[in-house]
């Protein structure tokens, strides 16, 4: 009697843990709507009547957002507790908060590489077809040229500083979710 009542306290148990993961595919879709429409409303915004300077600026921002997030979804996926413990310990108010990153690594790598990431992606390149537009209609080039020549620019710096990126999370992970971790400790605090 008392194993049924254990096994039936399991199956209550991991049906609760499925309805709490089932929540989080909606409150993904929501969170990649309300960025995407952030970031394309910003872009929109700046980029109307903007100089070129200013575009460029734009554009470099969304690329650099794309790497930054990139670093923090490795590192938080790659980083170990074991150090968050000791700094816990010695009362390191946002040690917490680092560990809650790391036992969340799926959710946090998925917000940070996927959402941001891919939105950054998407983003920065019709940022670049702005651009492009814009140059080629003040000075009367070949669109086809400057897309490619924008597009492999924009592709170049995008991969490369995500490889970059990755070394750095790789070799720097606690680092850079203690850095992280003191940042949303902060913003909490306010």
């Amino acid at each position: 009697m008392d194993s049924q009542k254990a096994g039936r306290g399991k199956n209550q148990t991991s049906e609760k843990g499925k309805k709490k993961r089932d929540y989080w595919i909606p409150k993904i879709f929501l969170m990649s709507i309300t960025i995407s429409a952030v970031f394309s409303l910003v872009s929109s915004n700046v980029l109307n009547g903007a100089g070129y300077i200013i575009a460029f600026l734009l554009l470099a921002a969304f690329i650099l957002i794309g790497i930054v997030f990139d670093i923090i979804g490795v590192s938080v996926t790659v980083a170990e507790e074991r150090p968050f413990h000791s700094m816990a310990a010695h009362g390191e108010k946002s040690a917490s908060c680092a560990m809650q990153l790391i036992r969340n690594a799926e959710k946090v790598s998925s917000v940070c590489n996927d959402v941001v990431g891919d939105i950054s992606g998407i983003v920065s390149g019709s940022t670049a077809a702005v651009i492009v537009t814009k140059l080629c209609a003040s000075f009367d080039l070949d669109s086809m040229v400057m897309s490619l020549v924008i597009s492999a620019l924009v592709s170049g710096l995008t991969i490369g500083g995500k490889a970059i990126g990755k070394k750095i999370a790789i070799n720097n992970s606690t680092q850079v979710v203690h850095s992280v971790s003191r940042v949303i400790y902060m913003i909490k605090r306010k």
